[in-house]
């Protein structure tokens, strides 16, 4: 018995015994484990396995930011991007159903772990990925900003692996859970442009993240997971379905309910698709003067020097905002009239110039010389020549290439909504095609601070990129002669009221620089012979009274005014000048007539209000240039010349009371009659042979410039009927005014422009010089009287 307890007793000790080497093995293996993590986790942070970032750049990561063009009411006209069409958005700007969505959908436990997801790092190892990934949502941020696409190669990706897991427990320390959401959705590329979650909102629903509905939110959340792959402009089915997956989270989290997944999985997946890029979307000619606008900033303003970072700031990816004084509201209503007119105005200038009726098609009066001259220049200006050019082509080459056929997508007014047509034709044939095209520019602007609210330079950016607001210049025609009248009630003290002949008016040569006599004539080419007031004169454009004003007040003293009313050109000082001759572009003239309707107070127009960097530190801040060009009384008194034209004169059509034919200006002249009842100075222009259609429009707090016409001055209406500004610039103010005023909140006055307190000058033409004085003596009176 003894023995056998013995052996049993020795029995157990040995059992015992063989079990401590594999115990002894699993701590030493184990402790050897979290040694090799911590040694991994510690060479991995001293860049052993690759360049890990520093501490700066994890506290400000350097991502490519798109500057953000904003309007004057806050809402995005544009950006300027290269690759990057990134806008950052704080966290408090996301709904919380995109939140919602993202944890539940890519890191359910994303608000208990610090950077790494224990649990599903091991489910991971244990399945080998094939119950899900173990990437938090930290993880993906560190491989979007620092780590980079995963490799194909298994060892590099298990040391990319560990990166993200060093960076992501550093992004953990160093951000709050929230603003790690907010970068990871600003950092993705969603495809066509849509860098970041503000990008992706506007381009594929037309909105801002903060407005995005749930089923949205779930769209976009969706593409996280590839979104080449889930594309939704080319994979509409792959992309629902993933959706619903999504939404199917949100309810497993209980996000929403059952009820609300299944109503939410039943709706369409209502896409609004928005490409942004520079040749779309509003204000597409302004978004490019101001281009060039902050290039030149930019030399005359160096980035303040810091260690690693660019010495100068670059437009495509510094993130600046740039707050503009365009309102987003005026800039749509002023497209919509170019476009609703001008489509109106080609189809009556297609009429017009048919092969039939015009051989020439679409030049006027020209020889065939003329016009081969004219196509030769426009072939060595194009694009196509100088492409081939540097590629080293020969002349012959180039040419020939000019005259064979070959597909292309061309301009037409009949295809909305894009206003384009594929077609076959040579490139020599198009450049013809093109030149058939009236061009337009308008340009508003508040007088008071130089604000310019709308900037339209052309019928359509990506087919007509020469900015007519402020590129070209034209003959300002009629346009010119309020600064005549202006300079001889200023200099020579003449009232609206003052009378001149309409007759036959000669000014000798070899006076004011005439190497011959000037005799203008009428645009009628009559004279009535009658008396008539500054004020009749001005409103009927009559050539024979401003004729007599320049010759009294002298051509110098009418450039000198002209140059501080902001036209700073080379202008002759001879009395032809008074009908227009000089050029101008539509910005010079909105801001001299600006003058006008601030009181004589000249303000260059301003498109740039305020600078900032991405951290919103203020880089700019515009200061006004002002000037006092004339007094009070002056800019009154041609404000009531002014008025007279719309009263009265060409631009009485905007009245509604305007005895034409119906037809004409019912179905060609777009939107007539306009039936405007409110106090509104103007003057319309028309240029020799019709080439140039100018209406310039002012009520108290805006001045719009318009200016119709051909890219060449041959291409032209036959007659004044459509040719004259009347017709082909004053439709697109009235149109634009209509729709301003519709909208309430934009506070356009409809009131009169308010009078000085001491008139001096008589417009009133019923009440006698005596009469004028009389309250000013009256005032004096009661001044002596001691109540």
């Amino acid at each position: 018995m003894a023995r056998t307890r013995k052996k049993a007793g020795g029995g157990k000790k040995k059992k015992q015994a063989s079990f401590w080497p594999f115990i002894k093995w699993f701590w030493i293996l184990f402790g050897a484990g979290i040694l090799a993590v911590f040694l991994t986790f510690l060479l991995a942070s001293w860049g052993v396995f690759g360049e890990m970032p520093t501490f700066e750049r994890l506290e400000n990561p350097q991502t490519n930011l798109a500057t953000e063009i904003i309007s004057s009411d806050g809402e995005t006209l544009g950006k300027f991007f290269l690759d990057d069409n990134r806008t950052d958005v704080p966290f408090d700007q996301l709904p919380d159903n995109l939140v919602n969505a993202l944890v539940a959908t890519e890191d359910a436990r994303y608000f208990d772990h610090s950077g790494i997801d224990a649990r599903g790092t091991i489910r991971a190892f244990v399945f080998l990925g094939t119950r899900g990934g173990a990437s938090t949502i930290s993880q993906q941020l560190a491989r979007q900003l620092f780590v980079g696409v995963r490799s194909n190669n298994l060892a590099e990706a298990i040391i990319q692996k560990i990166k993200e897991w060093v960076i992501a427990t550093r992004l953990e320390r160093n951000y709050t859970k929230e603003e790690i959401i907010a970068m990871y959705l600003n950092i993705y590329d969603f495809n066509y442009n849509a860098d970041g979650i503000r990008s992706a909102a506007r381009i594929y629903f037309g909105k801002e993240p903060r407005d995005l509905k749930t089923e949205e939110s779930a769209v976009l959340v969706g593409m996280l997971k590839n979104s080449s792959l889930y594309n939704p402009i080319r994979r509409e089915e792959l992309v629902l379905n993933r959706r619903n997956t999504v939404i199917a989270q949100m309810a497993k989290y209980d996000y929403i309910t059952d009820a609300d997944r299944d109503s939410l999985m039943a709706l369409k997946m209502d896409i609004n698709f928005n490409p942004e890029n520079h040749r779309e979307g509003p204000a597409t000619y302004f978004r490019m003067y101001l281009q060039g606008w902050l290039r030149d900033w930019i030399e005359e303003n160096p980035k303040p020097a810091r260690e690693g970072e660019r010495d100068k700031w670059n437009i495509y990816l510094d993130g600046l905002k740039v707050y503009t004084t365009i309102d987003s509201r005026m800039q749509e209503h002023a497209e919509s009239a170019v476009k609703e007119h001008m489509q109106n105005l080609q189809a009556e200038f297609f009429h017009q110039n048919t092969p039939d009726r015009n051989p020439t098609t679409p030049f006027l009066d020209l020889e065939s010389q003329q016009i081969n001259s004219i196509m030769e220049r426009a072939m060595k200006n194009s694009e196509r020549w100088r492409a081939m050019n540097r590629a080293g082509k020969s002349e012959e080459e180039i040419r020939q290439s000019f005259n064979e056929k070959t597909e292309m997508t061309v301009f037409d007014w009949n295809s909305p909504p894009v206003y384009e047509k594929d077609t076959v034709m040579t490139p020599m044939d198009s450049i013809r095609y093109y030149k058939t095209f009236l061009r337009a520019a308008m340009m508003s602007m508040e007088p008071q601070t130089g604000h310019v609210k709308a900037w339209v330079g052309g019928l359509n950016y990506r087919h007509f990129q020469y900015d007519n607001v402020i590129q070209g210049s034209r003959q300002a025609g009629s346009t010119f002669k309020p600064f005549v009248y202006a300079a001889a009630i200023d200099q020579l003290r003449r009232s609206p009221c003052d009378t001149k002949p309409d007759t036959q008016y000669c000014i000798e040569a070899g006076k004011h620089g005439n190497m011959e006599a000037w005799c203008p004539d009428n645009s009628d080419d009559k004279f009535s012979g009658r008396s008539l007031t500054l004020k009749e004169a001005l409103a009927n454009s009559v050539n024979s009274v401003t004729a007599q004003l320049i010759d009294e007040v002298g051509p110098k003293a009418v450039v000198t005014m002209v140059k501080d009313l902001g036209l700073n050109r080379d202008i002759l000082e001879v009395p032809a000048i008074a009908l227009g001759t000089p050029e101008f572009n539509v910005y010079e003239m909105v801001g001299a007539y600006g003058t006008f309707a601030n009181q004589g107070v000249y303000v260059k127009p301003v498109m740039v209000t305020r600078i900032e960097d991405r951290n919103g530190t203020v880089l700019y801040e515009y200061t006004p240039e002002t000037k006092d060009v004339l007094s009070k009384d002056v800019a009154y008194a041609m404000v009531d010349l002014l008025k007279g034209v719309t009263q009265s004169g060409s631009g009485v059509r905007l009245r509604g009371n305007y005895q034409t034919n119906t037809t004409v200006y019912k179905e060609i002249i777009t939107g007539y009659p306009y039936e405007f009842t409110n106090p509104i100075a103007g003057k319309t222009g028309t240029t020799q042979n019709n080439s140039d259609g100018w209406f310039m429009g002012m009520v108290p707090n805006l001045v719009t410039g318009v200016w119709v016409g051909g890219e060449d001055r041959s291409v032209h209406f036959r007659s004044i009927t459509y040719g004259q500004g009347a017709s082909m610039a004053l439709p697109i103010w009235a149109l634009y005014m209509r729709q301003n005023y519709e909208d309430p909140e934009l506070n356009v006055s409809k009131e009169d422009f308010e009078e000085p307190e001491d008139l001096s000058i008589r417009i009133d033409c019923s009440q006698t010089e005596e009469e004028l004085e009389e309250p000013d003596e009256l005032e004096d009176d009661l001044d002596d009287i001691d109540f």
